[in-house]
C-alpha cells in the first residue's frame, strides 16, 4: 500500500488510536496524510498533539479529503452519521466500517448508492498490535480494495477475508469476544499456580507467557494442534493426568458453548441493528 493514500477516520475512539498508530508505526502511511474527525475537540488535539496527524470537526471535509474512510463509530450513532456524510461519499474512495454489528445491507440501505465497501470486525489486542480481524467486502469492493483492508489491519495484527457477510457474527463469538475467554482462562491457571503455592506475580506472567507461547507455535507451525498437544504429553506424565482433568471437565464442550452463544447473540444484536437503521 503507498504511503500517499490519503486515510480519513469518522471517529476518534481507541480503535481509531490504535489503526492509525499502526499504520504510521509500520510505515503504511505518513501522519499527514491521515485526518481524523470527532465531536470531542480535545480528543481530537490529544490525537494530532501524540501523532502529528490532521483534525476536523467537520466529517465531510475528512471525507472530502480522503481516499480511504474509516467510520470507527459506536454503532448506535452510525446511522445519523451516513446520514449526515452520504451526500460526500461516492465510488471512488474505499469505505471502511469497523461499527460493530452493522451490516453492510444496513449501510448500503441508508446510503442508497454504490459504494466500495468492507466492513472489518478487529477485536481488542490490536491495542498491542496483536489484534485478529476478519473482513467481508460488498458487490462493489475490488480485489485491490481487499487487498489494501488487509493491509490497514495487518498492520495491528493479522487479518482474514471472508467471503460471505453473515460469518462476521461468527468472528464476532470467536475472536470479537475471544480475548475475554482467554483472559479468563489465563486468570484460572495463575489462581490454580498461587493455589499450589506460587506468588500471584509468578503465576501471573507464567500463566500469560504460556498462553502466548502457545499460540505462537500454532501460527508459526503447518502442525495441527493436536500435534503439539501430543509433543507435550508422554506416557504416564503430568499432562496426560491434566488433559483427562479437562476432558471430564467437559472443557471443549464449554468453550464451544461459548462461541455458539456469542454468536447467535451477535446475530439477535444485528437484527436490532438493522431495524433501526431501516427506521432512519
Amino acid at each position: 500500500m503507498s504511503k500517499d493514500k490519503k486515510f480519513g477516520f469518522i471517529g476518534a475512539g481507541n480503535m481509531a488510536e490504535n489503526l492509525l498508530s499502526g499504520l504510521i508505526a509500520s510505515d503504511q502511511a505518513e501522519p499527514a496524510n491521515i485526518t481524523c474527525s470527532d465531536v470531542r475537540p480535545q480528543r481530537l488535539k490529544e490525537l494530532e498533539d501524540r501523532y502529528g496527524i490532521r483534525t476536523s470537526s467537520d466529517n465531510n471535509a475528512v471525507i472530502r479529503s480522503s481516499e480511504i474512510v474509516i467510520y470507527a463509530v459506536k454503532p448506535q450513532v452510525m446511522a445519523d452519521v451516513l446520514n449526515e456524510t452520504a451526500s460526500t461519499l461516492d465510488i471512488s474512495k474505499l469505505i471502511i466500517s469497523i461499527a460493530a454489528g452493522v451490516p453492510l445491507a444496513a449501510i448500503q440501505a441508508v446510503v442508497d448508492k454504490d459504494l466500495r465497501l468492507i466492513r472489518a470486525m478487529p477485536n481488542l489486542c490490536v491495542a498491542v498490535r496483536e489484534g485478529a480481524t476478519a473482513i467481508t467486502a460488498g458487490p462493489h469492493a475490488k480485489p485491490a480494495d481487499i487487498d489494501q483492508a488487509k493491509a490497514i489491519f495487518n498492520a495491528v495484527g493479522r487479518c482474514v477475508f471472508l467471503k460471505e457477510n453473515y460469518l462476521l457474527d461468527v468472528v464476532t463469538g470467536l475472536s470479537g469476544s475471544g480475548p475475554a475467554y482467554v483472559f479468563l482462562i489465563i486468570e484460572a491457571l495463575a489462581d490454580a499456580g498461587v493455589k499450589m503455592g506460587l506468588s500471584r506475580p509468578e503465576a501471573r506472567e507464567l500463566s500469560a507467557q504460556t498462553v502466548l507461547g502457545a499460540a505462537k507455535m500454532i501460527l508459526t507451525s503447518d502442525a495441527h494442534p493436536a500435534e503439539l498437544k501430543d509433543m507435550v504429553t508422554s506416557p504416564g506424565g503430568t499432562t496426560i493426568a491434566g488433559l483427562h482433568s479437562l476432558e471430564r471437565g467437559r472443557l471443549r464442550a464449554v468453550l464451544m458453548d461459548a462461541i455458539e452463544a456469542a454468536t447467535l447473540r451477535s446475530e439477535e444484536l444485528g437484527q436490532i441493528v438493522t431495524r433501526k437503521f431501516s427506521a432512519k
